[in-house]
């Protein structure tokens, strides 16, 4: 199992590109039996890092399961991909024989910290 979050990956995929290690890192990743990608969206990519990084998740379609996170809609993920062709061809291969899981609600972290400050008032 592997957790990373998408910046970090496509960060250490540039890496490993420019340091000619790319089909090894790559290897890597597609051995994984759960790789969690964290926060995609949160950050926009380049192109070259949205490319790299369709191509792990295309390596590992239908080979192992991929767990992504992310709190934007589909129809946003053009955005931070930078290409629509790019966008369609990762969501086909990502929503195929999948469980989405919509979460919606206030942040556990923004709940923890009112009831800590909460509670110190009470002190």
């Amino acid at each position: 199992m592997r957790f990373t979050t998408a910046a970090a990956m496509v960060h250490e995929l540039m890496e490993a590109r420019d340091e000619r290690r790319l089909l090894r890192y790559q290897k890597q990743m597609a051995s994984y039996e759960l790789l969690i990608v964290d926060e995609l969206g949160f950050v926009p990519l380049s192109k070259a890092g949205a490319e790299l990084l369709f191509e792990v998740f295309s390596q590992r379609y239908e080979r192992g399961s991929t767990l992504v996170t992310s709190n934007l809609p589909f129809p946003e993920w053009t955005e931070v991909l930078g290409s629509e062709r790019l966008t369609g061809a990762l969501l086909d291969r990502l929503t195929h024989h999948v469980h989405i899981l919509e979460m919606n609600g206030e942040s556990y972290r923004l709940k923890q910290s009112k009831r800590k400050r909460g509670s110190s008032l009470g002190s």
